[in-house]
């Protein structure tokens, strides 16, 4: 399937035209505060772009950042200019075509940027560790749907967990599932190079993330997919399509699930473009200057990494109340038996 993917991305797709449905297309808005940015990036690296979301969270200057399948360096040459003169990006690809294209325009953005931050790397992501690449050397490291193009995922997310920084992120976008998908589905060569046939069923991901020591995967965003393409359609039957984005801190104390310590955070306000709230992930939007109760997990996402400058935190781990009301977890055992007093049972 890699010779696939290379022969589709390299030889195939010529442009974002090509594609056969819009499960590599961004179809997110782009913030108003991005367009500036985007429009500084060449036409020909913008033009193919296969990507399926924004993969530029907050807080990057300064930072080292690697991408993984960075094609024609659309979000590399981004990221570089949100890491600033500071910082570093590191795009990893094995399609020659589509790295020939991004290193063309090196000296391009250099002039537009100001600096040289940039470089790239041919390379499997599947093999990180043949690479010139320091362990425990990134920030911030991304990927834009490419994770369900890998034949080997637990490969590349050992090879993620071992690359961040203590406390660093992955970051990313990639298309997922509602089932797991027939051989027949998995193996068709459009389908696997339109990122449908190696989707992952949502609940394997999870699984397959907390097997890599990202035990508390934070989904950001996500938004259903849809196939226009008749033939391709009646192939996937009643299979149904995301795209979502998920950030995965290197956390080695984060637990497998959400528990109750007393703890909160008060957001300072202080991050650019998101002065009145921060949208930390799905289920997590969190006002400025208000008292705001956490689990564990959270306190340390936020205590942990780089936003801990700009939130105030409020407890520590002495005490535990249970599980954090609201997490999606719960006792298993029946309560309404204890509540009423009735007799204690010896068995």
């Amino acid at each position: 399937m890699q010779d696939v993917v290379q022969a589709y991305y390299g030889k195939e797709l010529q442009s974002t035209a090509d594609l056969k449905t819009s499960a590599c297309c961004d179809a997110d808005a782009v913030p108003d505060w991005l367009k500036p940015l985007l429009a500084r990036v060449h036409p020909e690296v913008s033009s193919r772009y296969y990507g399926c979301g924004l993969v530029c969270p907050p807080l990057l200057e300064g930072c080292r950042v690697l991408d993984l399948g960075s094609g024609s360096g659309r979000d590399v040459y981004l990221l570089s200019q949100l890491v600033g003169a500071s910082g570093e990006v590191v795009g990893v690809d094995m399609t020659p075509e589509q790295l020939a294209v991004a290193r063309e325009y090196l000296p391009f953005h250099a002039e537009q940027f100001g600096y040289a931050n940039v470089r790239f790397l041919e390379g499997q992501i599947e093999r990180l560790e043949q690479l010139d690449l320091e362990p425990g050397s990134f920030d911030v490291i991304v990927s834009n749907c490419v994770l369900n193009l890998s034949t080997d995922k637990p490969a590349v997310l050992r090879g993620i967990q071992r690359l961040l920084k203590p406390g660093g992120e992955f970051y990313f976008s990639d298309v997922y599932v509602d089932r797991r998908l027939p051989e027949a589905v998995q193996s068709h060569p459009v389908l696997y190079g339109e990122c449908l046939g190696g989707a992952l069923y949502w609940n394997d991901f999870l699984r397959m993330a907390r097997g890599a020591a990202f035990t508390d995967p934070r989904l950001v965003s996500d938004r259903p997919l849809e196939i226009t393409e008749p033939q391709l359609a009646s192939l996937v039957g009643e299979a149904r399509f995301y795209s979502a984005t998920y950030r995965l801190f290197n956390i080695p104390e984060l637990e497998d699930a959400c528990e109750d310590h007393g703890q909160a955070v008060i957001y300072r306000g202080s991050i650019d473009q998101a002065p009145t709230h921060l949208a930390f992930d799905k289920h997590h939007s969190i006002e400025a200057g208000k008292v705001f109760p956490v689990c564990g997990n959270t306190y340390r996402m936020l205590h942990q990494t780089r936003f801990a400058p700009h939130f105030q935190f409020i407890g520590d781990f002495e005490r535990h109340y249970g599980l954090f009301e609201g997490c999606g977890s719960a006792i298993p055992f029946d309560q309404d038996r204890a509540a009423s007093g009735a007799a204690a049972s010896c068995c």
